[in-house]
């Protein structure tokens, strides 16, 4: 409930950061998101809403620069990625086996979700996670795992990372001011997540008409 609470008011979570810790408050933002899209037992911070937030946030603030927020935002990102990558070449599926509280750290249905979009997508898999929660987190350690060449890899990361992080961004730094958006930031919260998880739901509703008419 904390967590959630979080995700749908991280605009107030965020002025009170800033309040508490002023020019900081850049450090704790590239932790977030570099921890959110490095290390892969934490699938569930709020990247989308976090970048778009951020951008409301350098909007209504004196003290914040956009360019240096997208800026470290954007080296977070592409770190991030680039970390969980390694982990998945270096360590494998070994992560699977990770419990934490005496639940699976990595769910096999969470991989299994990833693995369809890379059968789907291919390479570029790397790109469309970024804006799907979990598969995000996902993705770049299945890379690392089915050793994709890190050429190849890094080149859609980037990509991945500027479209991600810059559109986001610069989308709660243009909007945020919009009394629309300022006074109902739950609601346009619940929104960008529901839109991140469409491409989820479309695929799991395929996949149960495709076992329905085979069944039949």
């Amino acid at each position: 409930m904390e967590l959630l609470d979080f995700i749908f008011h991280i605009d107030q979570y965020l002025h009170m950061l800033i309040a508490d810790y002023g020019a900081w408050i850049y450090a704790i933002l590239f932790l977030i998101i570099f921890v959110e899209t490095g290390l892969v037992i934490m699938p569930f911070l709020p990247g989308d809403s976090l970048l778009f937030a951020t951008g409301m946030l350098v909007a209504q603030s004196s003290e914040l620069d956009i360019t240096v927020a997208i800026i470290l935002l954007l080296i977070a990102a592409i770190s991030g990625d680039s970390l969980n990558y390694f982990i998945g070449r270096k360590v494998g599926m070994k992560m699977t086996k990770i419990r934490l509280f005496g639940k699976q750290v990595i769910k096999e249905e969470h991989l299994d979700k990833t693995h369809a979009f890379y059968e789907k997508y291919g390479e570029r898999t790397i790109v469309i996670a970024r804006f799907i929660p979990i598969v995000r987190t996902l993705a770049p350690f299945v890379a690392g795992v089915g050793s994709m060449r890190y050429r190849i890899f890094m080149t859609y990361n980037v990509i991945g990372g500027i479209v991600w992080v810059v559109g986001l961004t610069l989308a709660g730094y243009f909007l945020g001011n919009l009394p629309i958006v300022k006074d109902n930031f739950s609601k346009i919260a619940l929104l960008i997540i529901f839109i991140s998880i469409l491409p989820i739901i479309f695929e799991f509703i395929k996949a149960k008409m495709k076992k329905t008419s085979t069944a039949k």
